[in-house]
């Protein structure tokens, strides 16, 4: 029996060296896990370790990582030292432990509070234990929430990094004082800006200096901030700059609450109205004095651009640099030269090695998407219909096996969350089991059940809709006979058609820019 060895440790580990290092904790739950193995004859296959994430974050890498080899068979056990170890989450340990694993034919242990998915006896433990995790779960994410609000509504910063420009207080938590070195370039910043330069100009001049970006700033200064990976992630860029001339923490303010969580479940972030964010004046010293700082709202206002609501340019956010794969943004020349739109890389204005400066002409581009669409179709339609037809038929084939296989472990679901309900209420007469337990988990197993009922309905639909395009055969020649022999294309055809076109640079001596389109189909 080969057994695979999940830890994990959620707290921020002070007794690492190094960042890579593996933390104590982690250590004395391997040399554990590794003990109880060997003294059960199990193989060792692999140790899979996640370090400073919570049991509610779906993202762990190794996490998923074991999942995957889980469902590839590559071994026969999981072993972890608490069932909280591998999720807090009662919808994963559903979803994994009592509905795929068994599917897969893996085995789960847990050795502190014995879950053994071999040991059916104990079923309704590991779904209770779910359930007290997910309380927990609940309770602590409401309890940090209150807290930090309260400290939020008072002027204390919270965050793991103070804004560019500040350092944390190491004698005062929650306060900030001046990083002379960083706010030296934020006062030169909107001293630049006052003075009549451009973003773009301002980020350039500051590259060409050699002087690190807020992100790598803090890399420098051994933060364990996480540096993005994408191509010149070290430089300046415009939005750098237009965020820091109209950030009030540099005149004294505290302002917090811009994002807030979707859900405890997740790490996702969505914007908050502005009448909703944390405003405290005057809580820690000013870089810039509010002369200056008043000057330049005036000239931010002024320089902003009118724009028509509701108006989305044709390929807003699909056009791409091929050289540095950011998103080109869109220019038009002014009236007196025919107020012509055009897309271009902004990198190539902020550091002469930052980009080549990707350019096109929004026309050219929408006749280069057009002339290479109708060549597809033609070449589409010219197809043999057999041989099409055998084509899409076999997709849609495949479909309807994975959605079927899918329906299948719903109805298993089923079954076993309505023998759960049963086994609960039989607990209840017995009197091992309280009513409000009762209500509560009872509860819990019907939603549950009621979920996989609206999923395997779907995949029911699902199934008629793929044997109906079957019955009727290949529509897509009439689909694509939408699109040939355009003229012009809208918003709603690139939406449809495109994901994104990777726009390069004008080849020298000619007026032909390289492009490659990337299909939605």
């Amino acid at each position: 029996m080969k057994v695979a060895i999940y830890c994990r440790l959620s707290e921020e580990d002070r007794n690492k060296q190094f960042e890579t290092d593996d933390s104590n904790s982690i250590q004395n739950q391997k040399a554990m896990l590794m003990q109880y193995a060997a003294e059960q004859g199990w193989e060792l296959y692999n140790i899979y370790s996640d370090d400073d994430y919570t049991g509610s974050d779906r993202r762990r890498p190794e996490f998923n990582r074991l999942l995957k080899d889980a469902e590839a068979r590559k071994f026969d056990i999981i072993l972890c030292k608490t069932q909280s170890r591998f999720t807090r989450e009662l919808e994963l340990v559903e979803k994994y432990i009592h509905g795929l694993f068994p599917i897969w034919g893996i085995r789960f242990v847990s050795i502190v509070d014995n879950a053994d998915t071999a040991n059916k006896g104990n079923k309704k433990s590991r779904q209770i234990n779910g359930l007290v995790n997910e309380w927990y779960l609940e309770d602590m994410s409401d309890n940090i929430r209150s807290v930090l609000t309260s400290r939020r509504q008072n002027g204390f910063h919270i965050g793991a990094f103070a804004l560019y420009g500040y350092k944390k207080d190491p004698d005062q938590k929650g306060h900030l004082i001046i990083d002379e070195e960083a706010a030296s370039v934020v006062r030169e910043v909107f001293t630049l800006f006052s003075q009549g330069y451009g973003k773009t100009a301002i980020a350039r001049m500051l590259n060409d200096r050699g002087i690190p970006n807020p992100t790598e700033y803090k890399r420098l200064k051994g933060l364990r901030y996480q540096q993005p990976k994408a191509k010149n992630s070290t430089l300046w860029k415009y939005f750098a700059i237009s965020d820091m001339l109209t950030n009030e923490i540099y005149i004294g303010n505290m302002v917090q609450g811009k994002y807030g969580s979707v859900s405890y479940k997740t790490k996702q972030n969505k914007p908050r109205p502005k009448e909703n964010w944390y405003r405290v004046e005057g809580t820690h010293e000013p870089i810039i004095d509010r002369a200056l700082w008043d000057r330049v709202q005036m000239m931010v206002a002024e320089r902003a651009k009118p724009f028509d609501v509701g108006t989305v340019g044709l390929f807003a956010k699909k056009a791409r640099c091929a050289n540095c794969g950011y998103v080109m943004r869109s220019s038009k020349t002014a009236p007196e030269r025919g107020g012509k739109h055009y897309l271009l890389c902004s990198n190539r204005h902020v550091s002469k090695d930052a980009c080549i400066g990707s350019f096109i002409s929004v026309d050219k581009l929408e006749q280069l998407v057009i002339d290479e669409l109708n060549r597809l179709s033609a070449e589409y339609l010219d197809k043999d219909e057999l041989e099409r037809n055998i084509e899409f038929c076999s997709n849609l084939q495949e479909q309807k096996k994975r959605i079927l296989a899918d329906i299948e472990t719903y109805h298993k679901k089923v079954e076993e969350l309505s023998k759960g309900i049963r086994e609960l209420y039989m607990d209840k007469v017995k009197g091992l089991i309280t009513e409000a337990d009762y209500l509560e988990m009872s509860e819990e197993f019907t939603t549950d059940r009621d979920r996989m009922e609206l999923l395997i309905a779907d995949g029911e639909k699902q199934i008629s809709a793929i044997e109906e395009k079957m019955a009727v055969g290949d529509n897509r020649r009439e689909l694509i006979e939408q699109y040939t022999n355009l003229e012009h294309l809208n918003r709603e055809m690139v939406e449809t058609l495109i994901d994104y076109v990777s726009v390069g640079k004008r080849i020298p001596g000619t007026r032909d820019v390289p492009i490659e389109i990337h299909w939605n189909f």
